[in-house]
């Protein structure tokens, strides 16, 4: 009986978030998020990410807010992605996904760098990030920047070094126009409580609580879905479960780098 209960709580709250986030993609408001004078709309935004798939698995909730609120959202991947010696392939899968998300291909950039390789254990110079970064800043005319934070939701080396990257780059006085975003990395329970992980972040954008400011709900999670199954090369069940229980599809809490 005990089961049981706790089986139909957990079935409620879950209904109870996704028609939240429902109600909240039907919603024509504007939110003030990110900046500090107006409405956060039609900014030059990159996104920097580690490898192809993190904006799919990661990312979404911000992409898809973002370009509802039509912001020009560019994506800088530092790498190929080719620990398994499928680099090409991952790159156009990249493009792909990015289709799906509706971001133009033209306004996606993949890094082949010999010094920056995927991989555990394979350390990424922030310097080097930093210049990649600062190149593509001034390219595009970008005003805002969004990566990982210091331990990159999955604790993988790659997401941090990419932080490490922005952070090093905001040292560089002659870049202190550009404001800077990380994704907040949550407990493991809350990782992969899918849906229902929107009450605490909402509450943890409401309150400050550990840094954060904002949180975006995904107005199209079954987008993050198709955008995920573009990555056919990593579309193993394991990755199908993370996708379809992990918190990022549903919700992305973010806070100010300083």
């Amino acid at each position: 009986m005990e089961w049981l209960v706790i089986i139909v709580t957990v079935v409620v709250l879950w209904v109870a978030s996704l028609f939240k986030i429902l109600r909240e993609s039907l919603s024509a408001s504007q939110v003030e998020v990110l900046n500090d004078g107006g409405v956060f709309c039609k900014r030059n935004v990159l996104l920097v990410i580690a490898h192809p798939d993190d904006e799919s698995m990661f990312f979404t909730p911000t992409i898809n807010y973002l370009s509802s609120r039509g912001c020009n959202l560019h994506i800088l991947c530092m790498s190929t992605g080719n620990a398994d010696g499928m680099g090409n392939v991952r790159k156009e899968e990249l493009y792909l996904a990015s289709i799906m998300l509706k971001v133009p291909q033209k306004q996606v950039k993949v890094v082949d760098h010999p010094d920056l390789q995927d991989g555990f254990g394979k350390s990424w110079n922030s310097k080097l990030l930093s210049k990649i970064i600062k190149e593509e800043i001034v390219n595009c005319a970008i005003g805002l920047v969004i990566t990982f934070d210091n331990y990159g939701v999955s604790g993988h080396c790659n997401h941090h070094d990419v932080h490490q990257g922005v952070r090093k780059l905001l040292q560089d006085t002659s870049h202190k126009e550009v404001e800077a975003w990380e994704l907040v990395s949550t407990s493991i329970m809350r990782k992969y409580s899918g849906p229902v992980d929107i009450w605490l972040s909402l509450l943890s954008a409401k309150f400050h609580l550990s840094g954060v400011a904002h949180c975006f709900l995904n107005e199209h999670p079954r987008r993050s879905l198709a955008a995920m199954a573009q990555h056919r090369s990593q579309w193993v069940w394991f990755r199908k479960l993370f996708v379809s229980f992990s918190s990022y599809t549903y919700v992305n809490c973010v806070r100010k780098i300083n």
